[in-house]
């Protein structure tokens, strides 16, 4: 039986532009089991980090709507006392950006040291000092006494990407979401770190949520995928599904955009447009619509609902029956669910 960790229904999580309110993560469901790796696939602006903040409840001036739930407890706009005690134990959560994350005045030692004794207040010093050295030599940081008393500027890209992954999994945590936790990594680094995070779910038995814009990290590393386009969840499926049979617009235009063994004669996709700004997003109809010019009008939905076309597998919008790229004609294009 899946147990799950993490439930979001009709997640609706609005910004103040002057005076009104915008959502950039607008009524989203989701659910992230035991031992699971769920990635949140999409362009940049498409609202995958607005989410991750407020699963951590980091947003402190949006209007949250909707549920969010850790083990059947409800954790949307709930109380800042509640919520520390969770965050850093139980659900963590790996940044972006590792400089703007790690103090430059604190040597790395206290930093991971600090979320050690904030969960744990009657650990000894000289205890807490050797579970750091451990979680450090744990991410793969090859002298870890030494980098304990290291500052962070005198650590490479990579190496601080790791002390933030040390922190994070420092209590254990049985929720662990990484916002695009391999963005300023080349290839290898990327995948020492990809394969670390895949360690530390078998370890741990954790959830993973997996914020990334690059299908290649997630074909590596999800069980399952949600496609994510101008704050709406297009297409959720098992990884092996949605790379075989993609079926919305949108999933299709991102997985023909990467080059591959097969497409490398062919033109890849380029997806035209760019993900609308908050203010100017279409909020009745298909939001992908407007960047598939050559599709009729009729073959969207008003009011675009999420069908699930397959056991598991669930896709927004009608369109996905009749779409085909600009260069095929509408004879060469195959169903993929009739």
């Amino acid at each position: 039986m899946d147990e799950k960790l993490l439930e979001i229904k009709n997640l609706k999580t609005s910004f103040r532009i002057k005076d009104n309110y915008y959502a950039a993560v607008d009524d989203v469901s989701l659910t992230v089991n035991k031992n699971e790796t769920l990635a949140i696939v999409g362009e940049s602006g498409c609202g995958k980090s607005a989410l991750a903040f407020s699963i951590m409840g980091l947003h402190n001036r949006a209007k949250m709507e909707g549920s969010i739930s850790y083990k059947d407890q409800e954790i949307a706009n709930t109380s800042d006392v509640k919520l520390n005690k969770l965050r850093g134990k139980n659900i963590s959560m790996i940044f972006q950006d590792p400089l703007t994350s790690l103090n430059p005045l604190m040597i790395i030692g206290d930093q991971i040291g600090e979320v050690l004794y904030l969960h744990n207040k009657t650990q000894s010093k000289s205890k807490r000092k050797e579970k750091v050295i451990h979680l450090l030599d744990k991410v793969g940081i090859p002298n870890p006494k030494h980098t304990y008393n290291q500052f962070p500027h005198e650590l490479s890209g990579g190496m601080r990407q790791r002390v933030i992954i040390a922190t994070a999994i420092a209590n254990d945590p049985e929720l662990l979401i990484a916002d695009e936790p391999t963005t300023a990594l080349d290839a290898t680094i990327q995948s020492q770190i990809l394969d670390l995070i895949n360690d530390l779910k078998e370890d741990m038995q954790a959830g993973i949520v997996l914020i990334t814009h690059d299908l290649g990290v997630v074909a590596e590393t999800a069980d399952r995928v949600a496609v994510m386009y101008a704050g709406q969840i297009v297409e959720v499926a098992d990884v092996y599904t949605l790379f075989g049979q993609p079926l919305h617009p949108y999933t299709k235009s991102l997985l023909s955009s990467i080059p591959n063994a097969s497409n490398l004669k062919t033109k890849l996709h380029v997806i035209q447009g760019i993900v609308p700004s908050l203010q100017h997003l279409p909020r009745e109809g298909c939001r992908f619509g407007s960047r598939i010019p050559w599709m009729d009008e009729s073959v969207h939905e008003e009011y675009p609902e999420l069908h699930e076309v397959a056991p598991g597998h669930f896709v927004r919008c009608t369109c996905y029956k009749h779409f085909y790229f600009p260069d095929e004609s509408k004879e060469d294009h195959h169903h993929g669910v009739s």
